[in-house]
């Protein structure tokens, strides 16, 4: 399959994640400025990206990549790393209005209509929430065991890079679909990069561990999650089991 170029508003970075067969890369994720159609990069190896590639989130960026023939997922599309190219970045003047105009018409009617598509090949999309909670739990230690295994073996060829550490908790919301009033509710892990680094960031000036969390808590529900914000997720699902879905991100611009 022959590689096309694409300019891509990148509205997702998950946390970075080590695999044997990529190495550690980071799942990316936003809309295709050209189709508005939704779309995943993978791998991007982005600690292993030059400084003028090295994108932000709500970065426009210039890329070739193809169908990922490995993935029946139809957003999904192998990077060519090469070629990333920054074009511009979109702020958050007049109340985010640039990135509505790109992303808010995107939208998914509710999170159960997304699950509903699942079996058509949906796997990335954007809903608004409601009766939003927060909570978190210890991470299974067979995660973290697979995750050392990885990093061991990436050692082995690159002794220069550190291991970005895991995050020793999960963190969820919990809500039900505005405008469904038979929405069942959902609980999804939160999976977005900010939320690793506001853990890893915040850890050593907070103690004891629950006013971390309370930290933690208070960013991302009463700060972003705040009924004075008008609010959606980014969920996206894991190619092996397609019913399981993540909050990649949260897009919360003034009501």
């Amino acid at each position: 399959m022959s590689l096309e170029t694409k300019q891509v508003l990148v509205t997702v970075k998950a946390y970075p994640n080590p695999s044997k067969k990529y190495g550690e890369t980071v799942c990316c994720a936003g809309i295709d400025m050209q189709t508005d159609c939704w779309i995943r990069l993978y791998p991007v190896p982005y600690r292993d990206l030059g400084p003028s590639k090295r994108f932000k989130k709500y970065d426009i960026i210039e890329l070739r990549c193809e169908r990922a023939l490995s993935d029946s997922r139809v957003e999904s599309y192998r990077v060519d790393q090469d070629s990333i190219r920054v074009i511009r970045h979109l702020g958050t003047n007049d109340n985010w209005r640039t990135r509505r105009d790109v992303v808010l018409h995107t939208a998914s009617s509710s999170f159960c209509e997304i699950l509903r598509q699942v079996k058509g090949g949906k796997s990335l999309g954007m809903f608004k929430p409601r009766d939003i909670s927060f909570y978190w739990k210890k991470s299974p230690a067979a995660k973290e065991q697979r995750r050392n295994a990885c990093y061991a073996q990436l050692s082995f060829f690159d002794t220069q890079k550190r291991a970005v550490e895991k995050v020793p908790f999960d963190f969820h919301y919990t809500f039900k679909c505005h405008g469904l009033s038979d929405c069942p509710g959902h609980d999804l892990i939160i999976v977005d990069w900010e939320m690793g680094q506001s853990f890893r960031r915040w850890r050593h000036n907070y103690h004891p561990q629950e006013l971390l969390f309370e930290k933690i808590r208070e960013k991302w529900l009463q700060s972003i999650c705040s009924e004075n914000n008008d609010i959606y997720f980014y969920a996206g699902n894991m190619q092996r089991f397609p019913d399981q879905f993540m909050v990649l991100g949260v897009f919360y611009p003034k009501k």
